[in-house]
């Protein structure tokens, strides 16, 4: 069977994944300082961190629209699958949920399956990649779903960033009620919950230890290594992304390690210097 996989610009896609012809991105956009961004192939990562530092307010995304989701939809591909950022922190879920109803409505019904990653950025990759995989070996498209979905309730993410302003401002933050210490370079060690919110793992000084301290939560919580990609995103910080990878690969074996620069959802919230985790 014929099959596609969009994923909405917060996910990474790597050269391998772009070149298959499998995959689509739906982008989401962003202002910020007076500039508007489209987080597609034109994304200029260093020009955007100098807007960001810049602007007196936090930049702005939106997701893409149901008819973007519509349009994706309408091709030749029998299966379709959408991946989007965590219904929790983003429309982007909602949104190619309607353009499935749309799509249905003008043109009947067609084999399309929205994930909600409950993640974001390389979490989207690692579940892009899943899809590819349970497709290449001819699975059917409701044991591809249902695989998927288990992998999702499965999959773990970390992150350390130098400042959560951005996520704060934005409400991504809600219900957490730790008090971040910034003036004392406390640097808090955040996680995605079971069900796509954000929370707090732990807090270390400096970001040497709170990385130091995101590992030792990574290596207690991963089951069966071997049989899983680690994947880590960094925003303009490949060197502690590099450092992060051997931290790890010292402590467990992995099937697989990717490393990806942030695009622009995902240089948004994890701002200049932060690290992302997923395995």
């Amino acid at each position: 069977m014929s099959y596609k996989i969009i994923v909405d610009s917060c996910g990474e896609l790597t050269e391998e994944m772009k070149e298959s012809g499998h995959f689509e991105t739906a982008s989401l956009e962003i202002d910020v300082n007076g500039h508007h961004i489209i987080d597609d192939e034109t994304f200029n990562q260093a020009d955007f961190l100098k807007y960001v530092a810049e602007s007196p307010e936090c930049p702005k995304s939106s997701c893409p629209s149901p008819e973007r989701y519509m349009e994706a939809y309408h091709c030749e591909a029998e299966h379709v699958y959408a991946v989007t950022l965590s219904a929790e922190l983003s429309g982007s879920y909602n949104s190619a949920v309607l353009g499935k109803n749309l799509y249905t409505e003008e043109y009947g019904k067609k084999d399309i399956y929205v994930f909600n990653s409950r993640s974001a950025s390389i979490g989207e990759t690692l579940i892009a990649l899943k899809i590819q995989e349970c497709e290449d070996k001819s699975m059917t498209f409701e044991e591809t779903v249902c695989h998927v979905e288990n992998y999702i309730k499965e999959q773990n993410t970390y992150f350390v960033l130098e400042t959560l302003e951005t996520l704060r401002k934005n409400g991504r933050l809600t219900g957490l009620k730790a008090i971040m210490a910034t003036a004392l370079n406390i640097k808090p060690v955040m996680g995605a919950t079971p069900e796509g919110t954000i929370c707090q793992l732990g807090q270390a000084r400096g970001m040497k230890k709170a990385l130091l301290k995101m590992g030792e939560h990574i290596i207690s919580d991963v089951k069966n290594s071997k049989e899983k990609i680690l994947a880590i995103s960094h925003c303009n910080c490949k060197e502690r992304a590099e450092a992060v990878k051997a931290m790890l690969k010292s402590k467990a074996d992995f099937k697989d390690i990717i490393i990806l620069d942030t695009a622009g959802i995902s240089s948004m919230y994890a701002a200049d210097g932060g690290i992302i985790v997923v395995v």
